[in-house]
């Protein structure tokens, strides 16, 4: 065995500064959608969940993404604001896992998102009742060119179910792929005084 094999390449560190430079490297190296994650989240008795989602924010109060709050995704949101999100960089060859409790964005917050999409993008969110059967795929176009003659060059309203949520973390758990299964893998969890971390066997 190495020496570099016997210490942590994890630093012990403010996990938000290390969520950042971790993060940072992905925007270089990923060949598509660097801030995709699996958000996971479950029904009030416990059923689970997952879908992949993009990050559209991060800061000290957290990580947040949007949706249609009428979602299967919202509808358990609603039930029971607890959340896991995965981010999994295969070119790096890290992972980060994080849990913690959700609240929704203010109006204001989603709105300005709302409008910063694309105005197809904007026509779609208007358009879909997401999760729900739909009959065929020409209904959904149809109710598509109905929104785009309902607001003509007009402004897009943002449906007021069309929001976003904020994941606050109570733990972030960082992995690395080392050689030899010797992987590295280091786990914060917030505290009264802070952040309390320290390593798993991976």
């Amino acid at each position: 065995m190495s020496l570099e094999q016997l210490h942590s390449e994890i630093p012990s560190s403010d996990p938000f500064d290390l969520f950042d430079l971790w993060f940072n490297d992905a925007l270089e190296t990923e060949i598509n959608d660097a801030n995709a994650m699996a958000l996971a989240t479950s029904t009030p008795d416990g059923s689970p969940s997952v879908r992949m989602v993009l990050l559209k924010g991060h800061d000290a109060d957290g990580f947040t993404f949007y949706t249609n709050a009428e979602s299967r995704k919202g509808g358990e949101i609603r039930a029971n604001a607890q959340a896991a999100l995965l981010f999994h960089w295969k070119s790096l060859r890290r992972q980060i896992r994080i849990e913690g409790p959700l609240s929704e964005v203010t109006p204001e917050v989603a709105d300005a998102y709302f409008h910063s999409r694309s105005r197809n993008s904007q026509l779609g969110a208007v358009a879909s009742d997401q999760s729900r059967p739909l009959p065929a795929r020409s209904a959904f176009v149809e109710r598509f060119k109905a929104a785009e003659e309902r607001f003509n060059n007009g402004p897009v309203e943002r449906p007021a179910h069309w929001t976003g949520f904020t994941v606050k973390p109570t733990a972030f758990e960082f992995w690395l792929d080392r050689p030899n299964r010797l992987h590295d893998r280091r786990r914060f969890t917030r505290g009264p005084g802070g952040w309390d971390d320290g390593l798993l066997y991976p």
